[in-house]
């Protein structure tokens, strides 16, 4: 595992930031290639039968569509210093079963979210999506964006309504969490640190803003009002807390 593979990606994506964490964590070496929303799709769609999503792996001769996908490519490499899934059998199904339920039932909405809030202030969203993106599609990217935000408010149902109802299904999981964390225990399932921990801390990082965060997120300081105040509402909870600190401790 000397040869870098290639990681594509947008790069503030939560979904990536869980490949992009997993990856660097177990010390795989990858170099990442990061492109906007929208302009991605024709790296993300090469080599594959279908779909266009991010983050998309390119390892020995292989192609791995999906951030699950790529923790599980890191569980079959020994003797790395970090491996996603506990060796328990019972505690891998747990860890397993959580992290598909922050997949599907988390990320989605605090995806939304940060998109509604972010959506409708130009600079704040160039300054979100472009780093590491290369001359030609920066330079794209900043004339077609109104084009992209219409279709990301059409694609992603962005609008007040939508975005109320993700705050709620946020909150919902939020509570689950926080339930699940009341026991006192470290973790989300067994001892260490684990494929359920990071796809948490990782799909909650848009509705919590870490500083640590792979990719620059704006700062408390930059957000607009609206998303300022559900952050701290966020932040607040136990389970907003333990995301934090899972960022602070291995991140």
């Amino acid at each position: 595992m000397t040869t870098p593979y290639r990681l594509i990606t947008i790069a503030p994506s939560h979904y990536c930031e869980k490949a992009r964490w997993a990856l660097q964590l177990a010390g795989v070496p990858f170099v990442e290639e990061p492109h906007p929303p929208l302009l991605h799709m024709r790296a993300a769609g090469k080599g594959r039968s279908s779909g266009h999503s991010t983050p998309v792996l390119v390892a020995d001769g292989r192609v791995l569509p999906d951030s699950t996908d790529i923790l599980e490519f890191v569980q079959d490499h020994p003797g790395l210093p970090w491996r996603p899934y506990p060796a328990d059998a019972g505690l891998r199904k747990e860890a397993a079963d959580l992290e598909e339920l922050f997949d599907t039932r988390l990320g989605p909405h605090t995806r939304r979210l940060a998109y509604f809030h972010l959506l409708p202030h130009r600079d704040l969203l160039l300054q979100t999506v472009l780093p590491g993106v290369r001359g030609g599609e920066r330079m794209l990217f900043r004339v077609v964006a109104p084009v992209v935000v219409y279709l990301m408010r059409r694609g992603m149902n962005i609008n007040p309504e939508s975005a109320e109802r993700s705050h709620d299904r946020v909150l919902g999981v939020f509570s689950e969490v926080s339930d699940r964390l009341a026991d006192g225990r470290r973790y989300l399932a067994g001892t260490e640190f684990s494929a359920a921990d990071l796809t948490f801390a990782s799909l909650a990082a848009p509705a919590v803003l870490p500083r640590e965060y792979g990719s620059p997120l704006p700062t408390l300081e930059q957000v607009p009002e609206g998303m300022l105040k559900a952050v701290e509402e966020f932040r607040t909870t136990p389970a907003g807390e333990f995301a934090l600190k899972m960022y602070r401790d291995h991140r």
